[in-house]
């Protein structure tokens, strides 16, 4: 049977009409994209500049142009499975970098370049993909038709899906995105024969927990099984390479940090006399025992009760002005680059837990110590889809994001964590 783990928001949809539309084709979108953010600037400058159509310049901005929309459409394929994924979280900063990645290769090969061309490029290309969202992409939701046995029914929970049950193993009539089913189950002839015949007939069959996983971002946790995780080692070549990338993006941003840092520090030392750094014993890769730093955002009181102080509630009392404008804006994580540094933290990951924490929710969930598999991060998949959490059972829901992204564990992935803490900065979800 040909079954498919994953769905995107983008690929599917209820919307009337929006079947036939090729708009929602990615062909469509492309060739569109070619033409509006290369093509059309490489016109009007042969136009308005005499002979510019064979002028270098003219023409290595439209080479330019083509290379990057096309970069652009190849990350956006590769990070749009996975769930949680809008159009409006990346179409500027993808845009951007793809456009910004050819300028820097025409300055490296020293090419000359249009610079108007260039830009309409990049502006045009924005504007386009804006207007592919607002017409059509913002408005979708796909329609899953669920077979009536084993656990498949339980993803009726998820709110994003129209879904609909399949009353009898008939493809005739039945009008949907795509079927899903609980492989596992003990199935008639008949239903099994259904599913066989669906896959041939080309339509989409998921299984549910592929598909589960796929729609919440979340792995449930009932056993670290093989069938669960596929492997207990995530990708050993991306997690190497990774840490490269990161020692290296630390040591470029250093001289943007540190003035940052440093007016920081005088906020923090104007309100009052206290220290400003504040360093606390978590736990980082393979269950070793780190030195975490970061803006002190608190009053310093004297601790009663240890685990109590290291959980930080909704509207917490002990924080102060300045403080609560460093947690909003994650200003407050930024001496953590230090940690980068010295290779004991990623920029994404799973977030490092007080030890006192880790120690204590060891013992109250399962398998808790398993996400210390990859090197925790500054912003991770949990912070992005959940936000700040302290009590058990948000703490399992979270341990549930932090496996999804062990098993999924990617550079993708990590691109789709870094556009989404970016919009997660500019509106401050999640902090406290």
């Amino acid at each position: 049977m040909n079954v498919r783990a994953v769905v995107s928001s983008e690929t599917v949809s209820t919307v009337p009409g929006s079947h036939q539309s090729p708009l929602l084709r990615r062909r469509f979108q492309f060739a569109g994209a070619l033409i509006v953010s290369a093509v059309v600037p490489y016109a009007v400058r042969s136009l308005t500049i005499h002979g510019a159509a064979f002028d270098p310049p003219v023409a290595n901005a439209l080479f330019a142009n083509l290379i990057a929309v096309t970069l652009a459409m190849w990350v956006r394929l590769s990070i749009a499975t996975y769930p949680g994924i809008r159009s409006s979280y990346y179409i500027i900063p993808l845009a951007a970098a793809a456009h910004a990645t050819v300028i820097v290769l025409l300055l490296m090969a020293r090419l000359p370049y249009d610079r108007l061309a260039l830009l309409s490029g990049v502006l045009l290309h924005i504007l386009w993909n804006y207007a592919i969202y607002f017409r059509v992409e913002r408005r979708l939701r796909p329609r899953i038709a669920i077979v009536p046995f084993g656990d498949a029914e339980k993803l009726n929970s998820i709110e994003q899906v129209h879904w609909m049950k399949v009353n009898a193993p008939r493809l005739e009539g039945l009008v949907c995105d795509a079927l899903v089913a609980d492989f596992s189950a003990d199935m008639p002839n008949e239903w099994e024969g259904f599913l066989a015949d669906a896959a041939l007939a080309g339509r989409v069959v998921y299984q549910h927990k592929q598909l589960s996983e796929s729609l919440t971002g979340r792995v449930e946790l009932t056993h670290l099984s093989e069938n669960n995780f596929g492997s207990l080692v995530p990708m050993r070549g991306w997690f190497h390479l990774k840490s490269l990338a990161d020692f290296m993006v630390a040591v470029a941003l250093l001289p943007i940090a540190l003035p940052v840092m440093a007016v920081a520090a005088v906020a923090i030392r104007l309100e009052d006399s206290g220290p400003i750094l504040f360093s606390q014993a978590r736990i980082g890769h393979a269950g070793h025992r780190i030195t975490v730093y970061k803006f002190r955002t608190m009053h310093q009181v004297e601790v009663q009760n240890e685990l109590h102080a290291a959980m930080t509630s909704k509207n917490d009392d002990r924080i102060t002005r300045v403080g609560a404008f460093l947690r909003r804006y994650r200003v407050d994580e930024l001496p953590q680059i230090f940690n980068i540094l010295k290779f004991q933290m990623s920029w994404i990951g799973p977030r490092p837990e007080a030890e006192v924490l880790s120690i204590w929710y060891t013992g109250e969930l399962p398998f808790y110590r398993y996400r210390h598999v990859v090197k925790p991060g500054i912003s991770g998949w949990a912070q992005v889809n959940q936000g700040h959490v302290a009590e058990v059972e948000q703490v399992h829901r979270k341990l549930q994001y932090d496996f999804y992204y062990i098993k999924y564990f990617s550079p993708w992935l990590d691109l789709l964590i870094l556009f989404r803490t970016i919009r997660t900065m500019l509106t401050g979800f999640g902090a406290k």
